[in-house]
């Protein structure tokens, strides 16, 4: 009966879970390089491997502890126990530009809910829910007389900028063995979501002029898969070096896109009036979102209940992706992560804090944006711990903790730096479920 109620219990979290984040419509980020492309992307990582710089092509099994990795479905391959990963995610961010005062917003929301099933000694499945990307921002541009830089002109424009909403995905891998050193998984992903960004253009000094607003609204969904690879060397028992591939597919989302362009009053008080008039009214019901193609290379290295050190290179092909047939401008990107993590004495009984996983990571991000003819690049510092708790002879459970600190963007240019927080936390369980017992 015991292992019934625990299938009710996943099917419940699962399915509450995915009606929470489909029914979200407010943003979870707030920065003004989300309004590019289709947001900003996450990471298909969770915060274990977060902590450690975002590696995760080449590594499997954690210090013998199991773990989900969506980032390559052949490490499913090394699932020998259910693993159960639930998660929060927090960001803490301050925008500064040059002559303006700085701007700090925090986000909070549910980070993932994922599984993983062992179908037999060297196969296992996962499914989960996490998110792709997030867009959220809401700027103001200020050109003095009236855009014309004339002092006959006193009258300034204002342009605002706004975005809101997110892409979900709901995943199902499945990775196996061949032999003793290698495996291979693959996994399928349903995206789903809203995108809607706004631009509007006002002149606050002349109530009676006309202002004009641009309005496009994605509501996207459709399937996209990857694929991975894995290769273990083994120099002992203990010690052993895993090369790691894996890639996403440059599949097709489906989108209904809708652009308006339309024009509005304000009146004396700052009031905004119903739209006048639509001047472009272009319904798309049946559009295409082009994905890029990435590829992901891995190694690392570990000596089992000690350490494990790796590095990651990925290369994601964004200059290809097209919403409703138009090309977004973005650039290809080229990610570099390097970290690891330290266990002084995994079997410590007397001191706990020997016990701990201490994870240390680095990031540098070429990103896939080039505004003002500036390259936008990302360097992040990582850092987390792994704290065991009290476990029994079939359960073994982990609280996770991460932490990344970085910077993206600069002031050059009159572009926007950024400087941010996140923090993530999650809840680890591997125990021993869906056996048969000869008495229940």
């Amino acid at each position: 009966m015991i292992r019934y109620i625990r299938f009710v219990i996943i099917l419940f979290l699962f399915t509450a879970t995915a009606l929470g984040v489909k029914a979200q419509s407010t943003a979870t980020t707030s920065s003004p390089y989300s309004r590019y492309g289709i947001g900003d992307i996450n990471p298909m990582l969770l915060p274990q491997n977060s902590a450690m710089g975002g590696i995760g092509v080449a590594t499997n099994r954690i210090n013998g502890f199991f773990s989900i990795n969506p980032l390559n479905p052949a490490s499913n391959a090394a699932l020998g126990l259910t693993v159960i990963d639930i998660g929060l995610y927090g960001n803490f961010n301050t925008l500064e530009k040059s002559g303006q005062t700085s701007q700090s917003n925090a986000n909070f929301r549910l980070s993932h809910i994922a599984f993983g099933i062992p179908v037999s000694k060297r196969s296992a499945i996962t499914f989960g829910l996490m998110p792709y990307s997030e867009l959220g921002y809401n700027y103001k541009q200020i050109s003095p007389n009236f855009g014309t830089g004339l002092p006959s002109d006193t009258s300034a424009v204002n342009y605002l900028y706004s975005g809101d909403g997110g892409l979900s995905r709901v995943f199902l891998g499945y990775g196996f063995g061949i032999g003793s050193h290698l495996s291979i998984g693959g996994s399928i992903s349903y995206i789903f979501g809203n995108l809607k960004e706004t631009q509007s253009t006002e002149v606050p000094s002349l109530p009676a002029v006309l202002n004009s607003r641009i309005e496009e609204s994605n509501s996207i969904n459709g399937f996209n898969y990857d694929y991975g690879i894995q290769y273990s060397v083994d120099f002992s028992q203990r010690k052993h070096l895993t090369f790691g591939y894996s890639a996403s597919a440059n599949t097709k989302l489906n989108t209904s896109n809708s652009y308006i362009v339309s024009s509005y009053y304000r009146n004396s008080n700052g009031d905004e009036g119903v739209a006048t008039d639509s001047i472009i009214n272009n319904q798309q019901p049946s559009a295409k979102i082009q994905l890029p193609m990435i590829n992901r290379f891995g190694i690392a290295f570990q000596n089992d209940g000690k350490f494990l050190i790796g590095a990651d290179y990925t290369m994601s092909n964004w200059s290809k992706l097209t919403v409703a047939g138009t090309n977004k401008g973005l650039r290809d990107s080229k990610t570099f992560n390097v970290g690891g993590q330290f266990t002084p004495n995994i079997n410590s009984l007397s001191n706990y804090f020997a016990s701990v996983d201490y994870r240390l990571g680095f990031i540098y991000d070429q990103t896939y944006l080039n505004v003002n003819n500036t390259d936008i690049k990302r360097y992040a510092a990582t850092f987390g711990v792994g704290l065991p708790l009290r476990a029994n002879n079939t359960s073994f459970y982990k609280v996770n903790i991460g932490a990344e600190v970085g910077r993206r963007g600069t002031l050059v240019n009159s572009l926007v730096k950024e400087n941010y927080v996140n923090i993530r936390l999650s809840f680890t369980l591997n125990d021993k479920w869906f056996q048969k017992y000869r008495f229940d």
